[in-house]
């Protein structure tokens, strides 16, 4: 258990090469959750240099919210509406101009926090850092493939921009440059099968429900030939063979995942 007098003793320090702490620029950091507790506290552990650790909670029912308390965070809760609306209202709870914000399966390596420390400062030119993703799948990170080295803009000044409203695949659009930093942080994706089929029929349906209020549908042609067809894009093309068995599985399972997608799609068209 982190001891949070320690922890925030930390707060707005960081760690630089050569065992050098120096204040760094406030960055309140950004968290929603819902039933976290395998990954939240790994993740915690990692923001010990934000000034701020503001967690939105759709009423998690194990231990969240306990092991954020531990941390000290601010915790506030909010029924979920959706991924874009749930990260603005968390980003606007946050005091800071400049906000980071993460996933509770996200985890920032030393050597990116260290990165962080030397790019992020208070004339900087930037309104936002992006950082390069490997994913961890049943406990084995990609290093090849399209799932590893995908970058993706994590801390950004709000006076900038902030988060689109989609349901789901939300993203942070800033105006004005943004810098690529080179350490990556890992995304904790999946630990279990049981996890992966969770999320796999929730973001399924938000995906195909978006596709649905676009007014796209899907040909039974594109329902055929989908599944052999992302199965040799995954697993041939972008390189997952290089990642062993787990790469095989990711690839076969992203392959169903379109054909559930493409299936949800035709059933919203039918049903209305």
């Amino acid at each position: 258990m982190v001891d949070a007098p320690v922890l925030i003793k930390k707060i707005r320090q960081i760690r630089l090469p050569g065992n050098r702490v120096s204040p760094l620029v406030k960055v309140s950091a950004v968290i929603i959750t819902y039933n976290e507790e395998k990954n939240i506290r790994r993740t915690l552990s990692q923001l010990y240099w934000c000034d701020e650790i503001i967690i939105v909670d759709s009423y998690s029912t194990d231990r969240t919210v306990n092991i954020c308390k531990e941390f000290g965070c601010q915790v506030h809760f909010r029924k979920f509406d959706g991924y874009g609306t749930q990260k603005k209202f968390a980003v606007s709870k946050a005091i800071n101009t400049w906000v980071l914000c993460i996933d509770a399966d996200e985890v920032l390596t030393d050597k990116l926090i260290d990165e962080i420390g030397d790019s992020l400062k208070e004339d900087t030119e930037y309104a936002g850092f992006s950082f390069p993703m490997n994913m961890v799948f049943l406990d084995k990170e990609f290093m090849h493939g399209k799932e590893s080295r995908r970058y993706f803009l994590r801390l950004f000044n709000r006076q900038s921009g902030g988060f689109t409203e989609e349901k789901v695949h939300e993203g942070i659009r800033v105006t004005g440059q943004v810098k690529k930093l080179q350490h990556t942080i890992r995304h904790y994706s999946y630990s279990s099968l049981d996890q992966y089929l969770e999320k796999f029929n929730r973001y399924s349906t938000y995906s195909a429900e978006i596709a649905k209020s676009k007014g796209k549908n899907k040909t039974m042609l594109m329902v055929l030939f989908g599944l052999p067809f992302n199965f040799v894009k995954y697993y041939i093309l972008e390189l997952n063979f290089l990642n062993g068995a787990k790469g095989f599985y990711w690839s076969v399972l992203s392959s169903f995942y379109h054909f559930t997608k493409y299936i949800k799609i035709k059933e919203l068209h039918q049903n209305t």
